[in-house]
């Protein structure tokens, strides 16, 4: 690289990846160089490129891995050998985040920069606890304070009889300075009966929120090991928690739910689970790939005006089909005339992508459920091609010959196993930290128990969970007990289905 290029000092917002701006991930897509901090999500980095350097300059707990001054000179330094620098950090940079520091020295050394807002964590993670900053009925007056300076050393800046008179004050990372800060507000005039809420880990799944009054909550939270990073909200808003608790009631708020879908398939699922306020755990046991030879396809491909029905039966098969007809120099026009069938609903909106219409889908998501959906239609001597995995189950050829079709099964891809390794996961059901794990296909069982090994069995309180009969025999073949299946084999039902199972009264809010 040669030139100067440019540092766009970006907000990544609380913790929720979804709370980053459109601005912010259309940066970090340009950038050449990541810089970011603790309090960043790691899902947030997926936004950027493929061969963009990624570099860490977190701070936790005192415990820095570059020095402030290290870090301007980083942003410098990159962004002098031309490079455009992503400075990714937690909550709004300007905002108690030192990205006024950052822009000085960048500003010193004739750096281009520009600042993305983020969602401040001051906001955030109060609402995120059902705690309105400002209400009509109890405060218009609301002060952001940092939590870091010590109110017992002498050169304070904090005022704190002024602070005392404000209807809601925020602390940002304050647990430590706790005790000091109720002692110094109650001093200066604060009822010691202020409603306060301390807020751990906020707007995530594993946020945590404890409450009280100022003259308890220092006790409350050395009482339960309160760690941060947290924020102090005081103020009768605190108040307002219980009945305006909407992410901590969530179905399935806290709970880890294991998917173990392909890396590229787990969207869907993981926002929906997430949407219930899961804490997804990613652990993608397989991979797909093209088939190890395109030659059954090829020849399909080239014969399409032959066929008079065309069956998919996943969106891998859709994904991969076009793919290839692309790389033959074929397009969609070369399927006028073809009946096209799919195994479900979601495989027929991958078709419906590429401005497909499906003139059929069965009425249960499985493959006999396709034989059965064709046991109107005449099939003698119609040619049917399936394209489809490697390695796959018979029943729709078979089925759709027994009925009277000439058949052909091409193999449009195949599914392999992941490079995820058993510690990676032996951890988090160690500590806990899983409560359900999820499979969707037969494939995703075997690559699992390959990866865990065949004898695995899930810790007491571990739930199994499947979508779809095939899946469900299984995992039950490998010895796994299923706990969660539902009658409709779709992505939005399984989440309905692993909802409806951890369904429970409200968590406590924390006291006592």
């Amino acid at each position: 690289m040669t030139g100067k290029g440019k540092v766009y000092i970006i907000g990544a917002g609380p913790g929720d990846p979804g709370l980053i701006t459109l601005r912010g991930v259309r940066c970090l897509q340009e950038a050449d160089v990541v810089v970011y901090d603790y309090l960043v999500n790691p899902e947030i980095l997926r936004h950027t490129r493929d061969g963009a350097e990624r570099i860490y300059a977190g701070k936790q707990g005192g415990a820095h891995t570059l020095s402030q001054e290290a870090i301007n000179e980083l942003l410098v330094r990159k962004a002098g050998e031309g490079a455009i620098v992503a400075r990714l950090k937690g909550g709004d940079p300007f905002v108690f985040g030192r990205g006024g520091e950052e822009a000085e020295a960048l500003h010193g050394a004739g750096i281009p920069f520009e600042v993305v807002p983020g969602v401040s964590s001051a906001v955030a993670v109060p609402a995120y606890a059902g705690i309105p900053l400002t209400h009509r009925g109890y405060t218009s007056t609301v002060a952001f304070v940092t939590g870091h300076e010590d109110p017992e050393k002498g050169k304070s800046e904090l005022d704190w009889p002024t602070l005392a008179g404000i209807g809601t004050l925020v602390f940002l990372m304050g647990v430590k300075n706790l005790p000091g800060i109720a002692e110094n507000l109650i001093r200066s005039g604060k009822d010691p009966e202020t409603p306060a809420a301390l807020i751990r880990r906020g707007t995530t799944p594993d946020q945590e929120t404890l409450t009280g009054t100022l003259g308890t909550i220092a006790e409350m939270a050395d009482r339960r090991q309160f760690a941060p990073p947290a924020i102090l909200v005081v103020g009768g808003v605190a108040g307002l928690r219980g009945w305006l608790n909407w992410y901590e009631t969530k179905p399935l708020f806290g709970r880890g739910i294991v998917v173990t879908r392909p890396e590229a398939q787990t969207e869907e699922l993981s926002e929906l689970l997430g949407a219930k306020g899961a804490r997804v755990i990613a652990f993608p046991v397989i991979r797909i790939e093209p088939p190890e030879s395109w030659e059954t396809l090829d020849r399909a491909i080239d014969a399409l005006a032959e066929y008079h029905w065309i069956v998919f039966t996943s969106a891998n098969g859709v994904a991969f089909f076009f793919r290839r007809l692309k790389a033959r120099g074929r397009d969609i026009r070369d399927l006028k005339g073809l009946r096209i069938a799919t195994i479900g609903p979601a495989t027929a909106a991958a078709l419906e992508s590429h401005s497909l219409r499906v003139d059929l889908v069965p009425e249960e998501f499985v493959s006999e459920g396709v034989v059965r959906a064709f046991a109107g239609e005449d099939l003698k001597g119609r040619r049917v091609l399936i394209p489809r995995a490697q390695e796959a189950r018979d029943v729709i050829p078979e089925g759709l010959r027994d009925l009277g079709a000439r058949v052909d099964c091409a193999a449009a891809y195949r599914t392999v196993r992941s490079d995820r390794q058993r510690s990676e996961l032996e951890p988090l059901l160690a500590a806990g930290k899983v409560d359900a794990i999820t499979f969707t296909s037969p494939s995703t069982v075997r690559c699992f128990l390959e990866i865990m090994g065949p004898d695995f069995r899930p810790p007491e309180g571990v739930r199994i969970a499947c979508i779809g009969p095939v899946t469900v025999r299984a995992a039950r073949k490998a010895g796994l007990a299923v706990d969660i299946l539902q009658e409709r084999y779709t992505i939005p039902d399984l989440v309905e289905a692993i909802a409806a199972h951890f369904r429970q009264a409200p968590p406590g809010d924390g006291q006592g």
